[in-house]
């Protein structure tokens, strides 16, 4: 066996295929970064939760700064490789030219760092939001026996705080970086939430494996989600991109295991019941309870 023949093999389809991350201005962000700033920003939300850490009063400051700055620079590092590779693929397509991340090259450094900022300044409204959905799933669990056992053990709130972060970028108009986020939280916790899915306050997810939510989705206040739940789109054609293909759940909405809720123009009234291994395709009224048939 001739290494160097293979070996050229391998660097010939380098070539024809392309695919490759290289180490220059124009290359894309990294996984494994984007996945080290996340645990980072978990760490910011929950302190001593997420690694081995000895904190106190003399040394809370000197940990968050070191974290805040990490987060800083690697984030601003990698948002840019976003803007700039979009950028790129956008001036491909003249059809493209109005993208929404369309914007100069020179502008992509000073942008990335404005985003890093705005989310740490926005850290104390994400560790608001996240204390409602412990909560939520400590009231809503009777196997849940402290918010602490929910932030170290349950899934679902991962999943949400990551949404949270996620849905934050998303929102400011990062590309790609999100995306990353959520399908690294999607294969730890089997939850697969898309970052630009609008998600309330209080809302708990028990068990979690195999749930589903779709972009569009507007997700209100109080809402109980168990496993196997799909709010999903009634059609995936790529020209539909740019509607509204995921439905709308309301205010305090139960929905049971393997229920799927899909189209656009779909709503749940607010307190209905939506039962398990239901199929829902039209809206349902407020104070409605499904029930398979």
């Amino acid at each position: 066996m001739n290494i160097d023949m293979l070996i050229d093999g391998i660097l010939d389809s380098y070539d024809r295929y392309g695919l490759i991350n290289r180490k220059n201005a124009e290359n894309f962000p990294n996984r494994q970064n984007v996945v080290e700033v996340l645990s980072d920003l978990q760490s910011l939300i929950f302190p001593g939760f997420r690694v081995a850490e000895e904190i106190d009063p003399s040394n809370i400051r000197y940990i968050t700064g070191q974290r805040v700055n990490n987060i800083i620079a690697k984030l601003t590092r990698e948002i840019e490789k976003a803007l700039i590779y979009t950028k790129q693929m956008c001036n491909k397509d003249e059809s493209e030219q109005d993208a929404k991340f369309n914007i100069s090259q020179s502008h992509c450094f000073k942008l990335a760092e404005k985003v890093a900022v705005c989310l740490i300044e926005e850290i104390p409204e994400i560790r608001r939001k996240i204390q409602l959905d412990t909560i939520a799933a400590f009231n809503g669990d009777p196997a849940a026996k402290s918010n602490e056992e929910v932030i170290l053990s349950y899934p679902g709130l991962e999943a949400i705080l990551v949404h949270r972060i996620a849905n934050f970028l998303y929102k400011n108009g990062v590309p790609v970086i999100p995306r990353i986020m959520s399908e690294h939280v999607h294969g730890k916790t089997g939850i697969d939430i898309h970052p630009g899915a609008s998600i309330g306050e209080s809302f708990f997810i028990d068990h979690g494996t195999g749930v589903v939510i779709g972009e569009t989705c507007i997700i209100g206040n109080n809402v109980k989600v168990y496993q196997g739940v799909t709010l999903g789109a009634l059609s995936v054609k790529k020209n539909l991109q740019n509607k509204k293909r995921h439905p709308t759940i309301e205010d305090n909405v139960t929905i049971y295991a393997n229920a799927t809720i899909l189209g656009g123009e779909t709503v749940i009234g607010k307190n209905s019941i939506i039962g398990g291994n239901t199929w829902v395709t039209e809206s349902v009224l407020e104070n409605s309870v499904i029930t398979q048939q």
